[in-house]
């Protein structure tokens, strides 16, 4: 029997992050220290003036750094999506859906005119899905999906986000690792 997908392994990334958070924490702390020190406390105007040179290199470097960080955290997460697992309501994997190389798929239900990449037939709420309900997109690299026209609507919930939000029709959204597509009340984790 599947297990069903939990957050554990998003726990761990909350650590990671809550850890890296505290250490900028510290640095600000003491730099505001030192700052206070020898700019306040301090009437040597040469000290005063390399080290607030030196100050101001270190927070454009750190703060490059940084940036540079959460661009590949961020380009990582959108780059590892591989493929889309049907979740039923108890969180069990019914179907799953490998990505490759593909640049585009639909989602809906196929028929003898129109064949959908991620068909929903079968599913517990078929009758509230489209035959061509959503898109999906890679662009760059990024996965983008998109609600084309559909009845019922598309939802989308980001990972370790509690709310599920309606997409606007005919507006692509980025899709990121451990994000929840919801088609009508169907739902498809991108992993």
């Amino acid at each position: 029997m599947q297990e069903p997908y939990s957050s554990k392994d998003y726990s761990n990334n909350a650590r990671k992050k809550m850890f890296i958070r505290l250490i900028d924490i510290i640095i600000i702390t003491i730099a505001f220290f030192f700052i206070l020190y020898v700019f306040v406390m301090n009437q040597e105007v040469l000290l005063k003036f390399v080290i607030g040179t030196v100050m101001v290199i270190l927070t454009i470097i750190y703060g490059s750094l940084k940036y540079e960080a959460k661009s590949l955290t961020q380009a990582k997460t959108n780059n590892d999506i591989s493929k889309l697992v049907l979740l039923n309501e108890r969180g069990m994997k019914v179907d799953e859906w490998e990505l490759g190389d593909q640049i585009s798929l639909l989602i809906g239900k196929s028929t003898a005119e129109h064949k959908a990449d991620i068909d929903l037939c079968g599913t517990e709420y078929e009758s509230l899905v489209n035959y061509e309900h959503a898109v999906l997109n890679c662009v760059a690299g990024i996965w983008y999906i998109e609600d084309i026209d559909s009845v019922n609507g598309v939802g989308l919930k980001k990972a370790n986000k509690r709310v599920k939000n309606r997409l606007k029709q005919e507006i692509p959204y980025p899709l990121g690792n451990g994000d929840t597509i919801y088609i009508a009340n169907t739902r498809i984790l991108v992993k």
